[in-house]
């Protein structure tokens, strides 16, 4: 059996204490020093010390407590298992979170106290032990006048930390050989500080928190959030979403390059706030850049860090927010496998600052979603002065759906734009809202369901057929919310009833109302830009031959609504009295007429017309009219479309109509009796 100073010379013994040292002072800076470089390469290196040590302590805990099973119980020896425990629980919890950040979707938060705790308790019960032990054998060597176990606890001291230092040194080394990415925070040389060097961005009101531009590198990369595994439910769903084709829509596009080439391309700054922010914010609409977005921003368009990273909001509109410049974790935006791994897991294993930088609470308030979805044109845009354009917030705000501090009977915006998904994803659960739990298995979808059924079949991006009918399934009020059915109307969104006699006698006037009501949504119907949206009521009356008898709102050939329909729209004009007809804001001074419906109200509108009956074999037979209303929608008008996209007169292009409501009654048409023998 070795002495004890043999003990004190064991390669093994001096290896596994230096290492466990380490790993034990490297554990408390991750746990208490805020995120850096150092942190994250200490996350590296501590993970990999970790793993190697875990057989050989397992081999020199094993030799240890053989060495010292038959002394007797002391409050030393104690100590003693007290510091094995809890070194073998850093080490099983260390092991599995290792295996969770490196091949799972997120770390067990269980096994992560567990790790800490651990740690603590290890260095409650090893200090202790050990310093016990030498104050013990200093004093006996003492007393028997000789020094030789000093000196060997004294060399095993300074080799463990020699090692220490070379474990330092080689940490040192990875930093410093670590190249992160350069990016590119400044504008370009030739960017346009239109409205001084205070202002870049306007005339959009979207800025950051330095005033400086941001790489497009740190605002885009949406597809890592998907590829890492972890929110790849989440990342489908946004992928066909409104949020992500909002730069590389084709309508917007066109408007887009129209007002560049009328304005200049420095004035379409005011529609990237809310449709391309990446390329906003990276100073790429320029001056003297012809496509007015980087390849980035029209892939993207409301990227996920876009949007997870708006620090502040004011609900003036026009994307009035800021957003904070983001620190990339450790080799995440470089390419190559080992890059995407090591990432993956920094990002996993050290997961604190990923979801205090994207997981604020601001994401959940009505407020952060009025910041782009309230619009306004003022004189930096048209010249004149400021129009109100849509404004989806403040309808909501002043509507019957909001009860300040109320959440049992106040909708917000993501409760029905953003319905609960059952999930696995990491970010599932959520403990803010009242009637939600930290890990409910749910998270918000990220399909954005709102008013456009149209774009995503036309760009072809993925799962759009899906999108579509969940879009139709939203705008009609078909789709159950489980989560405020407590709270929400039941039946239509936007119902249609029809009202007429159940008969009249023929000749006679035949007067037909038709009540529309905004039942369930939760800001004025329609909504968005409503020069170029459509929703009207399409009303035939047939007989029971099928002869179209009275007709309004229906479509002719080339896809247009026939003058003297009943049509929810505005009609914005310039500073002559033009019709404003291809979207170009920049000339719009003034609204000339506009017609929506408020939450909670109805509208109504007179048919009338005069029923003759024609001449037929059995006069003394009574008729029966059909009357079938309906209530539809489209994206885009006809004019507009043609206008841009359908050359030389050919009608390639239309938006499809979702009928959103419908009711269908008959009248009976009396005839006078004929006495003819």
């Amino acid at each position: 059996m070795k002495s004890k100073q043999e003990k004190w010379h064991s390669r093994l013994t001096i290896w596994v204490i230096s290492i466990l040292l380490f790993e034990l002072i490297s554990g408390l800076i991750i746990y208490l020093a805020s995120f850096s470089l150092t942190t994250q390469a200490l996350v590296v290196i501590h993970t990999a010390l970790g793993l190697a040590v875990v057989i050989p302590y397992i081999i020199y805990q094993a030799r240890h407590w053989y060495s010292y099973r038959k002394n007797k119980l002391t409050q030393h020896k104690l100590l003693g298992y007290l510091s094995m425990a809890t070194a073998c629980g850093a080490c099983i919890s260390g092991v599995l979170l290792s295996y969770e950040a490196a091949f799972q979707t997120r770390i067990n938060y269980f096994w992560d106290q567990a790790h800490i705790v651990s740690t603590f308790g290890f260095v409650l019960s090893v200090v202790p032990h050990i310093g016990l032990l030498i104050i013990r054998d200093y004093r006996a060597i003492k007393e028997r006048k000789t020094n030789q176990l000093i000196k060997a606890e004294k060399q095993f001291g300074f080799r463990v930390l020699f090692i220490i230092a070379i474990l330092i040194g080689i940490m040192t080394l990875f930093i410093d050989a670590y190249t992160p990415n350069q990016y590119q925070n400044k504008f370009p040389s030739d960017y346009e500080f239109t409205y001084g060097r205070g202002k870049p961005f306007e005339p959009s009101l979207a800025t950051t928190s330095d005033g400086e531009a941001i790489d497009a590198l740190l605002l885009s990369n949406s597809k890592s959030c998907t590829s890492s595994g972890c929110h790849t439910e989440i990342g489908k769903e946004w992928e066909v979403s409104a949020h992500r084709y909002s730069a590389m829509d084709p309508t917007f596009r066109v408007v887009q390059h129209s007002m560049a080439v009328e304005k200049g391309p420095a004035s379409t700054r005011y529609c990237g706030g809310c449709h391309d922010p990446v390329s906003l914010l990276s100073g790429s609409t320029n001056l003297d850049d012809k496509k007015l977005t980087n390849a980035m921003g029209m892939d993207e368009g409301i990227s996920c860090v876009s949007c997870h990273s708006m620090s502040k909001v004011d609900v003036k509109g026009n994307a009035q927010y800021e957003i904070t410049k983001r620190v990339p974790y450790m080799f995440e935006l470089e390419k190559g496998k080992t890059a995407k791994f090591l990432s993956d897991f920094l990002i996993r294993a050290y997961p604190q600052y990923h979801v205090a930088t994207f997981n604020r609470t601001l994401l959940k308030t009505p407020e952060f979603c009025g910041t782009c979805h309230k619009q306004f044109i003022d004189e930096k845009v048209n010249g004149a002065g400021t129009v109100q354009l849509q404004n989806q917030y403040d309808n909501w705000r002043k509507s019957h759906w909001n009860h300040p501090g109320q959440n049992t009977r106040t909708i917000e915006c993501r409760e029905c734009h953003m319905p609960l998904v059952s999930t696995f994803d990491p970010a599932n659960g959520d403990s803010l809202d009242y009637n939600r739990t930290p890990h409910d298995n749910m998270h918000r979808g990220h399909r954005f369901l709102g008013g456009n059924q149209f774009i995503p079949a036309l760009l072809k991006l993925p799962d759009s057929k899906k999108q579509v009918e969940l879009v139709e399934e939203w705008l009609k009020g078909e789709m159950q919310i489980p989560e405020i059915k407590d709270k929400w109307h039941n039946g239509l969104n936007i119902p249609i009833q029809l009202g007429s006699p159940d008969s009249i006698s023929a000749g006679q006037n035949v007067g037909i109302d038709v009540t529309v009501t905004n039942n369930k949504s939760g800001h004025n119907f329609p909504t968005g830009p409503l020069d170029l949206i459509q929703a009207w009521i399409k009303l035939t009356v047939k007989d029971e031959y099928g002869n179209v008898i009275y007709s309004s709102g229906v479509l002719d050939k080339d896809y247009f609504i026939p003058s003297g329909s009943f049509i929810y729209r505005s009609q914005p004009v310039d500073q002559y009295g033009n019709d404003i007809d291809r979207h170009n804001l920049w000339e719009l001074v003034g609204i000339k007429s506009s017609r929506s419906l408020y939450p909670g109200f109805s509208d109504q509108m007179k048919y009338n017309f005069i029923y003759k009956p024609g001449v037929i074999d059995h006069l003394d037979k009574n008729d029966t009219l059909f009357v079938d209303a309906e209530l539809c929608y489209r994206k885009f008008n006809q004019f507009f479309l043609n206008r841009f996209f359908n050359e030389d007169g050919k009608k390639d292009i239309t938006a499809p109509v979702t009928v959103l409501s419908r009711e269908q009654k008959k009248i009976i048409i009396k005839r006078p009796h004929n006495n003819h023998p």
